[in-house]
C-alpha cells in the first residue's frame, strides 16, 4: 500500500508539473495581423489585396509587403510570417522591422499553408514599427500568397495593429462654431498642403450643404472640387432624387466639369483640373444666398498665377433658405490602398462675412475625425495649431495625443479677406 501511494504521489507531481508547463506555453502573449492589413509598397496597386482573403500577385521584387503597428512593451518578439506557395515552387525572403534586419529564409511549397520563422529580435523601446517582408528570388510565377504576420513574446502585450479589412487613413475635421445669432454669407480659408499621397482630399469650406476643397486624383492629376449635396435621403444613386429635391447647377467656370454625384449622398459636383503646388497656400471663398425656400451656394478659388479671384460653379440648392452652418474642414483619404502615408496641411486665416458686412475671424475649432478613427487600432489622426494656423493630419501609423471633441484655438492674424469677385457673381 506503502508503494502504490508512492507512486500516485509522483504520478500527481507529474501531472502537476505538465499543466504547469502547458499553463505557461498557453500564456505566451502572441498576435495574428492579417495578410490584408498590410501595404503594398512603393506602389500601392501592386498587389491584389482583398477583404479578409491572403495577398495575391505578389511577383515583383521591387514591392514590398508592410505591415504597421504600435509596439507599446518590451522584451523578446518572435516574428513569422504564414503563407501559401504551390508545391514545388520557392521563394527567398527578407523581413526587417524598423531599421533591424531579420533572417533571409529560403521557402519550398507545400501542398499546405506554410510558417516560416525569421527569428526573433528584442524589442528595447516601445514604439511605432514597420515589418517589410521583400521577395528575394522565386522559382515559381510568385513569391507566395501572404496569408498573415505572426507575432509571440512578451513584446505583444498590448501591441496595436489594424486588424480589420479598412485600411484607409482615418478622415480628421477642423470645425468652425459661429456665436449664437451670427448669420454667415462668405466663409474664407487658407489651405497649405505639406503632404500629398495620391487620393488625397483637402477641403478648406465645407458647410451643411456642400464641400470645397482639392484633391489628388493620380500621380499626374489634380483638382479643385465644388459639390452641393440634393435634399432628401438618397445615399447612392441620383436617378432617384425627385426633381424637387435635385440640386441645379446655375453657372460654371471656364474649364470647369459639371456632373452629378452619388454614393456620398447624391448632389451636383464640379470639379477644375488645376495642377496645385505642395507647399503653395490657396484661397477659397464660399457664398451662401437664400432665395425664399432655396439657396444659391456658389464657390471661388483665387488663382495665384492670375493675381484673381475665379468662379467654379454656383449652384442652387432647394429646400433650404439658410445662410451659410455647420462650417468645416477636413483631410480625407478617400481610396484606402494608401493608408500609410501621412497626409498633413495647414488651415490659416479663416473668417466669415455676415449680413451686415462685417467680417469676422475664426480662431476656435474643434476636432472630430470618422467613426473608424474613433476605432483603438487607429490613433493615426491629430490636429493642432503650428503659428497662426491650425493644422490636419491622418495616416502614417504615429499616434497622436488630441481626442475627439477636443477644442483648439489659434492666434488671430487680423489680415481680412481681400476679396475682389469676378463679373461672373450672381446676386
Amino acid at each position: 500500500m506503502k508503494l502504490r501511494a508512492l507512486l500516485m504521489v509522483c504520478l500527481s507531481m507529474v501531472l502537476c508539473a505538465a499543466d504547469v508547463k502547458s499553463s505557461a506555453a498557453q500564456t505566451v502573449p502572441s498576435l495574428v495581423v492579417p495578410g490584408f492589413t498590410a501595404y503594398s509598397e512603393p506602389n500601392p496597386e501592386a498587389l491584389d489585396i482583398g477583404d479578409k482573403s491572403p495577398i495575391k500577385g505578389w511577383a515583383d521584387a521591387n514591392t514590398t509587403v508592410a505591415w504597421y503597428g504600435q509596439i507599446r512593451a518590451t522584451g523578446k518578439l518572435d516574428i513569422a510570417v504564414r503563407l501559401q506557395l504551390p508545391k514545388g515552387d520557392s521563394s527567398k525572403l527578407r523581413l526587417k522591422v524598423g531599421d533591424y534586419d531579420l533572417a533571409v529564409k529560403t521557402v519550398r511549397g507545400s501542398a499546405d499553408v506554410i510558417t516560416v520563422s525569421f527569428g526573433s529580435m528584442q524589442i528595447e523601446k516601445a514604439g511605432d514599427y514597420r515589418f517589410a517582408l521583400s521577395g528575394l528570388k522565386r522559382s515559381g510565377p510568385v513569391f507566395g500568397d501572404i496569408d498573415s504576420l505572426l507575432l509571440t513574446g512578451e513584446a505583444t502585450k498590448d501591441a496595436l495593429f489594424n486588424l480589420t479589412p479598412q485600411r484607409g487613413a482615418p478622415s480628421v475635421h477642423l470645425n468652425f462654431p459661429l456665436q449664437d445669432g451670427v448669420k454667415a454669407k462668405w466663409f474664407y480659408n487658407e489651405v497649405t498642403v505639406k503632404t500629398d499621397p495620391i487620393w488625397s482630399y483637402y477641403e478648406a469650406c465645407g458647410f451643411a450643404r456642400g464641400y470645397f476643397g482639392i484633391q489628388v486624383n493620380s500621380p499626374t492629376e489634380r483638382r479643385i472640387i465644388f459639390s452641393v449635396w440634393d435634399s432628401g435621403n438618397e445615399a447612392v444613386d441620383r436617378g432617384k432624387v425627385a426633381a424637387d429635391n435635385r440640386v441645379q447647377l446655375l453657372k460654371k467656370g471656364p474649364d470647369v466639369v459639371a456632373s452629378d454625384f452619388g454614393n456620398e449622398g447624391t448632389g451636383g459636383h464640379s470639379h477644375m483640373v488645376y495642377p496645385w503646388k505642395t507647399g503653395d497656400t490657396y484661397r477659397f471663398l464660399v457664398s451662401a444666398e437664400p432665395d425664399g425656400t432655396t439657396t444659391v451656394y456658389t464657390g471661388y478659388f483665387y488663382f495665384p498665377e492670375k493675381h484673381a479671384w475665379g468662379l467654379i460653379a454656383s449652384f442652387r440648392a432647394p429646400k433650404d433658405g439658410e445662410y451659410l452652418r455647420h462650417l468645416y474642414s477636413f483631410n480625407e483619404d478617400f481610396e484606402g490602398a494608401n493608408g500609410q502615408q501621412k497626409r498633413l496641411a495647414d488651415f490659416g486665416n479663416q473668417w466669415i462675412k455676415t449680413t451686415d458686412n462685417q467680417w469676422m475671424e475664426l480662431t476656435k475649432a474643434r476636432f472630430t475625425h470618422t467613426a473608424r478613427g474613433i476605432y483603438k487600432d487607429r490613433i493615426d489622426r491629430g490636429a493642432g495649431v503650428v503659428g497662426d494656423q491650425f493644422y490636419l493630419t491622418n495616416g502614417g501609423f504615429k499616434a497622436e495625443t488630441i481626442e475627439y471633441n477636443d477644442e483648439i484655438s489659434r492666434p488671430a492674424t487680423g489680415k481680412q479677406p481681400d476679396v475682389v469677385l469676378p463679373d461672373t457673381h450672381l446676386p
